[in-house]
């Protein structure tokens, strides 16, 4: 058996950036940026007003003074002329601020009487005027890779970009493999269960920025598997659910075998998950995960969603850790790397006192993952202790 991060080093190495495509801004969102880009413009574009007031000679500015108002602006709509000494032009939020005028006086702190305004006494002291350029100037850059949030998405649109170059989706083919397995909504036989591990994986898959295609499931024989494999076809990852275990009925490995997988390494020093298998079969990389739905979920967690972030172009990194104060105390741990169901509430974590890896509803419940390394030592309430948080 090998570590957890000896085998996702492996992972690492069967897979590549893919290339990138050009796709509209407005279909962005969630993307990974493969190539910088850069404002075509300042922004804002000239001095804006921040608030709606009256822009004024700064000078000018005292408690009692009278401007004569010469005109409007407002967003959209620019003053066309220049303020001279004792002349205002009323202005709304977001409107150019007026040539020669370097101050706006907030409504609040003025008295109009007809085209006459007088400043109050107590004046706000702020110019609110926002400097052309003041939050970037043409040629700033956004660097790649990054995965563009909603915020980015609305940085892009003001620097006047319509498209931009992003990783293409690696595909996934996802294979489930068992005769005991049937379709949700269909009535299972007396010997039967519902096939839940690939709808939760094609889920995590997606989220993190893959195109899934989950495959008919296959039946416990080496033509269906093969089957299988032909229908995965064109897909950058084939990722196959049981099977992969030394059983009389676990065939994945022998059937991946005779078409030509060349396999990475089989069986990892942790818990949930120890029968992972990994290598190439064809153009794709081939991970195979355990059967049991836990096991699926927390090895897809942890090798396949670094795998699908560094296809993208991202650095090849394992999942974040982070620290949490235990709980409660924990015995000691075995020789393999547990990664135990968790809820983190604030900077305390607790284990689930079930950790068996066909219970799905604990790891629904489930916000983390409480990382207990090999032959770790009781742990006493209070101790720092690290975890994974769950997406």
């Amino acid at each position: 058996m090998i570590s957890v991060e000896e085998a996702l080093s492996h992972v690492f190495d069967l897979v590549s950036p893919l290339e990138a495509e050009t796709v509209p801004l407005i279909d962005a969102a969630g993307r990974i940026l493969a190539e910088a880009v850069e404002a075509r413009r300042d922004q804002p574009p000239f001095p804006s007003s921040a608030m709606d007031g009256y822009a004024v000679i700064g000078s000018e500015v005292k408690p009692g003074a009278q401007f004569t108002v010469i005109g409007e602006a407002a967003a959209g709509h620019a003053f066309n002329g220049r303020i001279s000494p004792r002349e205002a032009v009323r202005i709304f939020t977001g409107a150019p601020v007026p040539e020669g005028a370097d101050r706006i006086v907030i409504q609040e702190d003025v008295l109009r009487e007809g085209d006459t305004i007088t400043l109050r006494e107590d004046l706000d002291q702020s110019s609110y005027v926002r400097p052309a350029g003041g939050d970037f100037r043409a040629g700033t850059r956004i660097e790649a890779p990054r995965r563009l949030s909603a915020s980015d998405v609305a940085l892009l649109a003001s620097m006047n970009i319509p498209e931009v170059a992003v990783a293409r989706r690696p595909v996934i083919a996802l294979i489930a493999t068992g005769d005991e397995l049937v379709m949700p909504g269909e009535t299972p036989g007396p010997d039967q269960i519902i096939a839940s591990n690939a709808f939760g994986l094609k889920a995590l898959f997606e989220a993190e920025g893959a195109q899934v295609r989950m495959l008919p499931i296959a039946r416990d024989t080496t033509a269906s598997l093969k089957t299988a494999f032909d229908l995965a076809e064109g897909a950058d990852l084939v990722v196959t659910i049981g099977g992969a275990s030394v059983g009389d009925h676990d065939l994945v490995a022998a059937a991946a075998a005779e078409i030509g997988m060349e396999r990475s390494f089989y069986k990892i020093a942790m818990r949930p998950g120890k029968p992972l298998m990994a290598g190439r079969l064809g153009d794709a990389a081939m991970i195979g995960l355990p059967g049991n739905p836990v096991s699926s979920m927390v090895c897809g967690t942890l090798f396949i969603l670094p795998a699908i972030r560094a296809m993208q172009g991202l650095a090849p990194k394992a999942m974040l850790r982070r620290q949490a104060r235990l709980a409660r105390a924990l015995e000691p741990n075995g020789k393999r790397e547990h990664y135990m169901r968790a809820w983190l509430d604030g900077d305390r974590i607790t284990a689930y006192d079930r950790q068996d890896s066909s219970l799905i509803s604990v790891l629904s419940s489930a916000n983390a993952l409480m990382i207990r390394p090999i032959g770790d030592p009781a742990r006493a309430e209070g101790d720092l202790i690290e975890f994974i948080p769950l997406p």
